[in-house]
């Protein structure tokens, strides 16, 4: 018998596709102003400009002053569908995905805003009513949860499930267009909303269909794209018929024997469930049923057992777990499924999810009941300070970590072993849920869009060539943590000796909110001494000063380098940005 618990999967289960950028055939008649490259960036100072290098696997938008754009749509059509992609802004610019044609989600610069609009970045464009007065014309438009936005320039990574109108057989419309979920950056910042109908400058006039193209608005300014996934969702759902239970007296052992068993009832089954029509405790049901498979492939069960537990057998064979992936022919497959009830810790629950080709999920069963504890939310409505530990992927956790939250919505996470900025972030501060609900295990949690700096490594290192390696521990550096003091307006400035030396490492977030400004100032340090300002998989030279890290995910900026020059080298198969520290060192992280 198999054990209780089993989580369930939301991954979606259609065929996926990537539309090619290779060329532009993928598009029904591209204006003038797209064009593939190989490469693009964007320049801070300027608004509304791109530069590309050639090649394929970026899709362009150039407009200008003599070439307006147009915008750009899809050869194909699509009806529930999972969009996956990557975009670039630039400074100042505008754009939008339109699902269907008719429903837009706003792409925008909107780098450093605190209080997002629906018409800000991943916003859900207004609809547009002339007829409601000057001034009152948009409405029911939704803005993101939180920024998550990353500053132009920067690639941002865009995931979206949408569920289309439905019509019945005379094409009325019977249920509305759904936005099931938008994640930008990580961040999940829409969920089940509703759409009444389309937004401000959809197609076809304001009507609604079950299937339309997608559509990216060219008018407005520059943008690129890559790594465009689709993943269309046109199977109907299988059906779980002619379901019927028998259910069973306890006591149940771990290999329960059924024919050893005391059966207490048997019939027809409206749904499948845990609940004994005649037990509360010491029970099991056994359940036999037709799943009607609508497409032939590959099919993933899960069964999920709380409370108890079971097993499950499709097309007259065993699992040997609750999740099991079979290939079924179109058709009637027959399901046997079994749950035991042996003890009471825990609600009873079962439930069985399909997935498979052209559909997202079948789900039959209780009901699921979310986690009923409430989140224990940090707010940063003002300087604030929390140490706690922090998990750090495929790492282990910072158990000396600082992590600072400001009000204009940029928040860092220091680690007082190393000396290190762990991680930045914009939007919301911290979840506290797993250190303070209960018993809990000391950690918090990020709560925005998180840029990650690596494994965390030691701030300041002494190299007596340029290709040592980086120093991984505190061995013979005399690193001693000193804490940290603040400043009027709550702000740390942390302190530590190394090497000798004594550093005052201090940390603020720029008023612009575009980033944080970090300096560093070191007491006679080594004519060896080096500071490691960056580590990725590349580091680019923008311009003087400017360098774009790790496949354009964040930049850094030297402002005060006491005239040392900096080093781009590898390491490890990666890159670092280093520089001899001459007692003060200062540059702006920026995302």
């Amino acid at each position: 018998m198999c054990s209780a618990g089993l989580a369930l999967n939301q991954k979606a289960a259609g065929q996926s596709s990537q539309i090619s950028l290779q060329d532009l055939s993928s598009f029904k008649d591209p204006g003038s102003s797209w064009q593939i490259a190989g490469d693009v960036n964007a320049n801070l100072e300027k608004q509304n400009v791109l530069r590309t290098a050639k090649g394929t696997g970026i899709l362009v938008n150039l407009p200008g002053k003599r070439n307006h754009g147009q915008d750009l749509f899809t050869g194909f059509e699509h009806g529930d569908i999972d969009l996956e992609l990557d975009y670039m802004m630039a400074a100042g610019s505008n754009s939008g995905i339109y699902l269907q044609g008719r429903y837009e989600l706003q792409l925008l610069d909107s780098w450093g805003v605190t209080t997002p609009r629906p018409g800000d970045n991943g916003g859900i464009y207004e609809r547009w009513d002339e007829s409601r007065g000057k001034g009152n014309e948009g409405y029911e438009g939704y803005a993101p949860r939180q920024n998550a936005s990353k500053a132009p320039g920067l690639w941002q990574h865009l995931k979206v499930s949408f569920q289309a109108p439905r019509f019945d057989a005379s094409g009325r419309k019977t249920e509305n267009a759904r936005i099931l979920r938008v994640e930008l950056n990580g961040v999940m910042i829409h969920e089940n909303i509703e759409l009444n109908g389309p937004t401000r400058g959809a197609i076809g006039g304001g009507d609604e269909k079950a299937s339309g193209p997608l559509r990216i608005q060219g008018d407005h300014g520059a943008v690129a794209f890559k790594n465009i996934s689709i993943r269309q969702y046109n199977t109907p759902l299988p059906e779980l018929a002619g379901l019927q239970y028998t259910a069973y007296a306890g006591p149940i052992g771990n290999e329960p024997d059924l024919s050893k068993l005391k059966e207490l009832s048997k019939g027809n089954a409206a749904a499948l469930t845990a609940t004994s029509p005649v037990l509360a405790n010491e029970y099991a049901l056994a359940y036999k049923g037709t799943l009607r498979v609508k497409e032939a492939g590959e099919y993933t069960f899960s069964l999920n057992t709380s409370g108890g537990g079971g097993m499950l057998r499709i097309n007259n064979k065993e699992s040997r777990g609750n999740r099991v992936k079979e290939n079924l022919s179109a058709g009637d497959v027959p399901v046997e499924i079994f749950y035991a009830r042996s003890n009471q810790w825990g609600s009873p629950s079962l439930g069985l999810t399909v997935q498979g080709p052209g559909f997202r999920q079948a789900y039959f069963g209780d009901a699921v009941t979310p986690d009923e504890t409430d989140p224990i939310l940090l707010d940063a409505s003002s300087n604030t300070i929390l140490r706690s530990f922090m998990d750090v992927p495929g790492q282990p956790k910072i158990v000396h970590a600082v992590s600072v939250g400001s009000p204009e919505k940029v928040h860092y996470t220091y680690d007082m072993d190393r000396g290190m900025i762990v991680q930045v972030w914009r939007g919301n501060f911290l979840e506290t849920t797993p250190m303070w609900h209960e018993r809990g295990n000391g950690t918090s949690r990020p709560q925005g869009a998180v840029q990650r700096f690596g494994v965390p490594y030691f701030t300041l290192g002494r190299l007596s060539g340029q290709q040592d390696a980086w120093i991984t521990d505190t061995t013979g550096s005399g690193y001693r943590p000193k804490g940290y003091v603040l400043d009027e307006q709550d702000r740390p400035t942390f302190r530590y000796q190394i090497f000798g030396s004594a550093v005052t490492d201090q940390i603020r977030v720029s008023a612009d909110g575009h980033g944080i400004q970090r300096e560093l100032n070191v007491t006679a340090p080594a004519a060896d001494l080096y500071a490691k300002l960056a580590e990725g998989s590349v580091i680019e030279v923008l311009d003087k000063d400017l360098y774009v890290i790790d496949g354009r995910a964040y930049y850094l900026q030297l402002q005060d380098d006491g005239g040392a020059k900096p080093l781009v080298r590898d390491a490890n198969g990666r890159k670092e940005l280093i520089i001899p520290v001459r007692g003060r060192l200062s540059y702006s992280i920026l995302f």
